[in-house]
C-alpha cells in the first residue's frame, strides 16, 4: 500500500493537468477559428452568419451572458465562482487518485470549466465574471454549445456511468479485500461527482 497508490498519485495531477490544458487550448483555437469566420446574428442565405455541415448540424455564432446553453441570463458571474472552485477541488481529488481514467475526466471537465472561466474573464466589461461565452455548434434541436461545454458534459456523463460501473463490482465482490478497495473508490466518486455535476450549470 505504500509504492504504487504513491507512485500513481504523483503522477495523478500532471496527468489531469495536461488533459485540462489540452482542452483549453483545443477550446480557445476553435473559438479564434469560429470568431474570425462567422458573424453573430441570425442566419442569413449566403451570409457569413452560418455554415451547414452535415444534416442539422451547422456552426453559428453567438454570445451567452448566462449560463449552460444560453439558460440562466445575468447568473454567469455565479457560476463563473462555482466553476472556479470546481476546478480545484478537481484538481485535488485528481491529486489523490490512483484511477487513471477518472483522473482523465477530471482534468477533462476541469479543462471544460476553465475553458468558459476564461471567456467571463477576458470579455468582463460591466462587472466581475461578466463576460460573455464564444458558443458556435450549432444542432438547431440543443442549445449552441462549445468546446468546453462538450468536454464537461462527457466528463460528467463519462464519470458517473464509470461510478456506477464501480458500484456494480462493489456489489459482485466477494471478499473483503475487494469491497473495502471499490468502497473506498466509491468514496472517491461520491465526493467527485457533487463537484462534477454542479459544472453542468456551466463555467
Amino acid at each position: 500500500m505504500t509504492g504504487e497508490p504513491i507512485t500513481a498519485r504523483v503522477r495523478g495531477l500532471p496527468l489531469a493537468l495536461a488533459v485540462a490544458l489540452v482542452t483549453i487550448g483545443l477550446d480557445r483555437a476553435t473559438k479564434i477559428w469560429a470568431e474570425s469566420r462567422l458573424e453573430a446574428g441570425p442566419c442569413r442565405p449566403g451570409g457569413r452568419e452560418c455554415i451547414d455541415l452535415i444534416g442539422s448540424l451547422r456552426l453559428h455564432l453567438i454570445y451567452n451572458p448566462g449560463a449552460a446553453f444560453s439558460k440562466g441570463l445575468g447568473l454567469g458571474p455565479l457560476f463563473g465562482v462555482v466553476a472556479a472552485v470546481m476546478s480545484v477541488v478537481l484538481l485535488r481529488l485528481a491529486a489523490t487518485s490512483t484511477d487513471r481514467v477518472r483522473v482523465v475526466l477530471f482534468g477533462l471537465i476541469t479543462g471544460g470549466a476553465v475553458g468558459n472561466l476564461i471567456d467571463r474573464v477576458v470579455r468582463a466589461e460591466s462587472g466581475f465574471l461578466s463576460g460573455s461565452v464564444v458558443d458556435f455548434v450549432d444542432l438547431q434541436w440543443w442549445p449552441v454549445f462549445n468546446v468546453a461545454d462538450a468536454a464537461v458534459v462527457c466528463g460528467v456523463i463519462a464519470f458517473l456511468l464509470r461510478s456506477m460501473g464501480a458500484e456494480a463490482a462493489v456489489g459482485g465482490a466477494g471478499t473483503v479485500g475487494g469491497a473495502g478497495t471499490a468502497t473506498e473508490t466509491s468514496e472517491e466518486g461520491d465526493q467527485a461527482a457533487e463537484s462534477a455535476e454542479g459544472s453542468l450549470g456551466r463555467s
